[in-house]
């Protein structure tokens, strides 16, 4: 077996804490790179580099072609050609089961949070939850120094050394024994990393031959694990596959050493669930439901399309019939080849200083994860750790995978089937509100997660509800959307007039609320304004990608 890299202490080393102290400023859709003055092959691993490079030379110009495919189909769906399931196959058809680990069986809650935030890592692994997820990805910056970071975080987490200091009690606190499943999210195939040894490469490969290239089999207490994010179609689970076997052979590892879970985060991928998992059956343990993600490429691939200017956000139910659908169709193809379904997060979350919030946000928790429970998912992610008790509980120990409703190829042939080929595109009508206070609301928060972001948080709590990329985008999303179709879809203000949605007036709304903003305690040290600029350009440029 091809050595690990040099081992590494669990505090960060000079060159890395060199590296997180330099500042480095985020605008828009910028190229992840090195800080000025800092060489990539200084504070990577000793070999690293020489290890990533026949793995570039293979996989970033896949990844080059795959991201090109993804821009070809979303035109075709804005010209009328929208997602659509593919023709019976070999992967619909076939008698092929994936054989589930018992070590993977009970995925009931996945706790979830950034890498790159130390104490979190720490708490949610020390939660109780049967699965905790550690991200590189929408809920962490997408900085060179916060991705050094959170792979340093990752590595310290496998070896069960990860600890943080606990300025209450003044103790220092590590991670408690236990048989947690620990996941990695790595950054999706739409995003490129800069700057090392003068190359740009794909961030996905970057990020996941790091971990592989520096783990020591010897820590795991289960297979590495990895949750691949932002897929758009079956083919691309073909560029994971072959990733996971050429890095599996570098290391001298079996070919399937590798394991994976994947997220459904865009529109073309709901309609290619079974061929997805079919190309990973060597890998592939589980689906996931990331609905707010979901939500955001539904908008993207049906922008064109005035029925689908969407509600304000927070008057959508989480049993709106696109997700509903959604969660009928995922678990009855999962269990049906012996893999897990997960639901998603619930956006509101609790307090322990406001009563009222905490109860509201609990009994909402409940109420949605007994809806995917229902439906007959496996298990769900949550991000707090007040959550984990109540989401275990709607779902049946350790997983449902025997429970099944059939799938037929032909709609109404067998009573209670799911239709093999369900609409999964139902448009959203006679659901919330579309409204003034719901475009103030989004301006807002897509300032606000932005600002967060500026200042080194990838997802911030705001009125309750834990903003990230994905919650950033849908907002971006439904601003422009109203832009868009001004003329034909009625946004209401306070007293129930219809107010058009111009360039003019969302300019006006980003300058009303950017001085809300400013106004506030505390002001003097955010960066608004700067955030403010980000945000607008971003609406107006329609800079929709998942980044």
């Amino acid at each position: 077996m091809a050595p690990a890299s040099e081992p590494r202490a669990f505090q960060p080393l000079p060159y890395l804490m060199a590296v997180l102290e330099k500042p480095h400023t985020a605008s828009g859709f910028q190229l992840n790179t090195p800080p000025a003055g800092v060489n990539a092959s200084d504070v990577l691993p000793r070999g690293f580099l020489e290890f990533l490079e026949p793995l570039h030379r293979r996989f970033t110009p896949w990844q080059q072609q795959l991201i090109a495919r993804r821009k070809s189909a979303l035109s075709a769906s804005h010209g009328g050609q929208k997602p659509r399931h593919l023709p019976p196959s070999e992967a619909t058809r076939g008698d092929w089961r994936i054989e589930l680990p018992e070590w993977g069986a009970d995925q009931r809650n996945q706790m979830t949070g950034p890498a790159d935030d130390i104490e979190l890592c720490v708490k949610m692994l020390n939660s109780g939850a049967p699965a905790v997820m550690l991200d590189l990805e929408d809920s962490c910056v997408n900085q060179f120094n916060h991705q050094l970071r959170g792979v340093d975080n990752i590595l310290a987490c496998l070896r069960g050394e990860a600890g943080y200091l606990d300025k209450k009690r003044n103790q220092q606190v590590g991670i408690k024994s236990a048989q947690t499943v620990i996941l990695v999210r790595p950054r999706g195939l739409h995003i490129s990393q800069g700057g090392v040894a003068g190359q740009t490469v794909s961030a996905s490969l970057y990020d996941v031959a790091q971990i592989v290239f520096q783990v020591d089999p010897a820590w795991l207490k289960h297979p590495l694990t990895f949750y691949i994010p932002k897929s758009e179609s079956a083919e691309e689970a073909l560029w994971w596959r072959d990733l996971f076997r050429a890095l599996a052979e570098a290391r001298g590892w079996e070919r399937n050493a590798i394991r994976c879970m994947a997220l459904v985060e865009s529109h073309p991928l709901a309609y290619q669930m079974e061929e997805f998992i079919f190309n990973l059956r060597e890998h592939i343990l589980a689906l996931n439901l990331g609905r707010w993600d979901y939500m955001a490429s539904l908008i993207h691939f049906n922008f064109e399309d005035p029925d689908w200017v969407l509600p304000d956000r927070n008057t959508i139910p989480h049993d709106v019939p696109f997700f509903q659908r959604l969660r009928e169709l995922m678990p009855e193809i999962c269990h049906r080849r012996g893999i897990l379904a997960i639901g998603g997060m619930t956006a509101l979350y609790p307090s322990r200083e406001d009563r009222e919030l905490n109860d509201r946000a609990l009994a909402a928790l409940e109420k949605d994860k007994k809806n995917e429970a229902t439906m007959l998912m496996d298990g769900a992610w949550t991000g707090h750790p007040d959550q984990n008790q109540i989401a275990i509980e709607q779902f049946p120990f350790p997983n449902q995978l025997q429970s099944r409703r059939g799938l037929s190829d032909e709609p109404g042939a067998h009573a209670g089937a799911v239709d093999r080929y369900l609409d999964l595109r139902p448009v959203p009508a006679g659901v919330g509100q579309r409204t003034l206070a719901g475009t103030r609301a989004a301006v807002r928060t897509v300032i606000r997660y932005r600002n967060g972001v500026l200042n080194g948080r990838g997802a911030s709590l705001l009125d309750g509800y834990m903003e990230d990329l994905a919650t950033d985008r849908i907002y971006r999303l439904m601003i422009a959307q109203r832009m868009r179709h001004r003329d034909q879809v009625a946004v209401l203000d306070d007293a129930g007039r219809e107010l058009p949605h111009t360039k003019e007036l969302i300019s006006r709304i980003f300058d009303e609320e950017l001085e809300k903003l400013e106004a506030a305690p505390g002001a003097h040290a955010q960066k608004y304004a700067e955030a403010r600029e980000i945000s607008e350009a971003m609406v107006l440029n329609r800079e929709f990608d998942p980044f």
